[in-house]
């Protein structure tokens, strides 16, 4: 990155991707609300076209190609959000896209990914090594690399659910006192974190990971990159990115970004109240960022709390069973 990224990036990238993105609604759910004792609004990003942020991301990268980029496709590395973003906004724009995608990829987000028109190669998370894959393949036919958190493109498109976050509680004359954002890499959080200074007072930054895969409040902790033990184990397929991203973790370090977790189950019971209060579809991945605020509920008590609800591409038989264990 030659320069920091900061908030103009942000807003470029909204002015850049504005025709091909929702921008989408805050919801409410004040009965909630008094059961849990806090304000607590939710950005519902699994509304998006793809269901998840991750097109905001993808379109900011693809629409910034040059002529030889474009004619020579692109190459991406996913378990799924991300791998249907690139595919969606590749072929939107009549690019070529491939896409390395995890064999335990939720079939869901693997057959939508080809539906898109993508080419699929898969790797074993424990016996193959993605990355050298990746840059076999993006060598091979000159594919240009599309980076799913760390790269600055991809983290000011991710931003722009900020400036949206920003607008939307400033209509209402409501002001945040924390921002939560499940976490992978940290691209979402950290393009989030860039528009804080929009805000009057700004809202403490959150990241949610799985626990047990909790790289990144390990990391704002210490100050320095922490990595995961394990690369598999959680339900939250889409969060399980191994480190902290180079990118990311200065700007939510900057910022004084801490970090949460959540169990499985946990996970699987903010999927039920989602469903309930908010009436949304939610992975557990997208999911994350509502159980952190729920089992904060002390530490937000009496506070106004956004949460991005950051992906819904589940399977139906799996969210049905994930509603019924978690009644």
């Amino acid at each position: 990155m030659s320069a920091p990224l900061t908030l103009a990036d942000v807003e470029a990238a909204a002015t850049r991707i504005a025709p091909h993105v929702e921008a989408t609604p805050l919801l409410t759910a004040p009965l909630l609300d008094e059961e849990i004792g806090f304000r607590l609004l939710v950005k519902a990003e699994n509304l998006q076209p793809i269901g998840a942020f991750k097109l905001r991301g993808a379109f900011n990268q693809l629409l910034q190609l040059t002529e030889e980029e474009r004619r020579r496709g692109v190459i991406a590395v996913s378990s799924g959000n991300h791998a249907q973003a690139v595919a969606f906004a590749a072929r939107a724009l009549g690019v070529s896209a491939t896409i390395v995608m995890p064999r335990d990829a939720p079939r869901v987000k693997l057959e939508r990914t080809k539906a898109l028109g993508a080419r699929v190669e898969f790797y074993d998370r424990l016996s193959n090594d993605r990355d050298a894959m990746t840059r076999r393949l993006a060598e091979q036919d000159g594919l240009r690399f599309i980076h799913p958190y760390d790269d600055p493109r991809t983290i000011a498109g991710q931003g722009t659910i900020g400036l949206e976050i920003f607008a939307q509680t400033r209509a209402k004359d409501i002001a945040p006192d924390a921002i939560i954002a499940s976490c992978s890499g940290g691209g979402l959080a950290s393009g989030i974190a860039l528009t804080l200074p929009l805000f009057e007072r700004a809202p403490q930054m959150f990241t949610a990971e799985p626990a047990g895969f909790d790289d990144m409040r390990r990391s704002l902790e210490s100050g320095e990159p922490q990595a995961n033990a394990a690369l598999t184990g959680s339900i939250c397929d889409a969060l399980l990115a191994p480190t902290p991203g180079r990118h990311t973790l200065p700007i939510l370090l900057a910022c004084g970004a801490r970090g949460l977790a959540a169990s499985d189950a946990q996970v699987e019971a903010a999927m039920r109240i989602a469903a309930e209060h908010f009436r949304i579809v939610l992975e557990p991945g997208g999911a994350a960022a509502l159980a952190c605020a729920l089992i904060e509920r002390e530490r937000f008590a009496g506070k106004t709390v956004v949460v991005v609800a950051s992906g819904g591409n589940v399977d139906r038989k799996d969210f049905a069973a994930i509603l019924e264990r978690a009644s």
